[in-house]
C-alpha cells in the first residue's frame, strides 16, 4: 500500500513538470540581458523541466531503479496523452521520447553510483540525462530532418546568432538547444539542495541498503 501510494504521489508531481514544461518549451523568455536577446535562447520550459530528474532521483534513492522506471512510464504515458491537448503533437512526441530515454539513462547512472557520495548519483544522472534529453528533444521537435513529425515552427527555425552573441548563425532551436542545456545544468545544481534536505526523510528501502 505505501508503495502504490509512494508511486501515485511521484507520477502526479512528474505529470505536472511534464505537461507544464511542455506547454512552456513554446514561449521564450522576453527582454535582453547583457545585449543578449533572451528568446534566443532560452524558453520558459528550461526552467521546470529540470525538477522531473529530481522526482524520478528521489524515487530511485527511496525505492530503487525499478520503482523509478514505473513512475517514469506512467509519467510518460499521462504526460504525453494530456500535452496531446496542450501541445503541438510534434512538441509532445519530442518531449515523450526525449522524457523517457533521459530519465531512463538518468536511473541507470544514477544506480550505478549510489552508493558513491550523496551528490554524485543525482548530478551525475541529471547531467546525462539532460545532455540526452535536449539534443533529442530540441532536433526532434524543430529539425528539418524530423519534419515528418509535424510542421516546422517559423520562428524556432529561423536563423539567429548562436547563443545571440556569435557571428556565427545557426536556426534559432540550437540556440535554444545550448541555453536550455545550460539552464538545466544550472537548476540541476539547485535541485541538490532539495535533495540533500530530503536525505534523511526520503530513506532508502531495507533491501537497497546492501545494493
Amino acid at each position: 500500500m505505501l508503495n502504490l501510494r509512494a508511486l501515485t504521489l511521484y507520477a502526479l508531481m512528474m505529470t505536472l513538470v511534464v505537461v507544464s514544461s511542455n506547454f512552456l518549451v513554446q514561449y521564450p523568455l522576453n527582454g535582453t540581458l547583457f545585449g543578449i536577446a533572451l528568446g534566443d535562447i532560452l524558453t520558459w520550459g528550461a526552467f521546470t523541466y529540470p525538477v522531473a530528474f529530481l522526482v524520478t532521483d528521489l524515487t530511485n534513492r527511496q525505492f530503487g531503479p525499478q520503482m523509478a522506471r514505473r513512475v517514469v512510464i506512467v509519467g510518460f504515458i499521462a504526460g504525453v496523452a494530456l500535452s496531446w491537448f496542450t501541445a503541438p503533437h510534434r512538441i509532445a512526441i519530442a518531449s515523450g521520447t526525449a522524457f523517457l530515454i533521459g530519465q531512463l539513462l538518468d536511473i541507470t547512472v544514477f544506480n550505478r553510483l549510489r552508493r558513491q557520495a550523496w551528490w554524485q548519483a543525482p548530478l551525475a544522472g541529471s547531467l546525462a540525462g539532460s545532455a540526452l534529453d535536449t539534443l533529442l528533444f530540441f532536433s526532434i521537435a524543430f529539425a528539418a530532418t524530423f519534419s515528418f513529425v509535424g510542421a516546422n515552427d517559423d520562428f524556432a527555425i529561423a536563423n539567429a546568432p548562436i547563443l545571440g552573441v556569435f557571428a556565427l548563425e545557426a536556426p534559432r532551436w540550437v540556440s535554444w538547444a545550448f541555453g536550455d542545456f545550460g539552464a538545466k545544468i544550472t537548476v540541476g545544481l539547485i535541485m541538490l539542495l532539495p535533495y540533500g534536505a530530503l536525505m534523511n526523510v526520503l530513506k532508502p528501502m531495507p533491501d537497497l541498503a546492501t545494493r
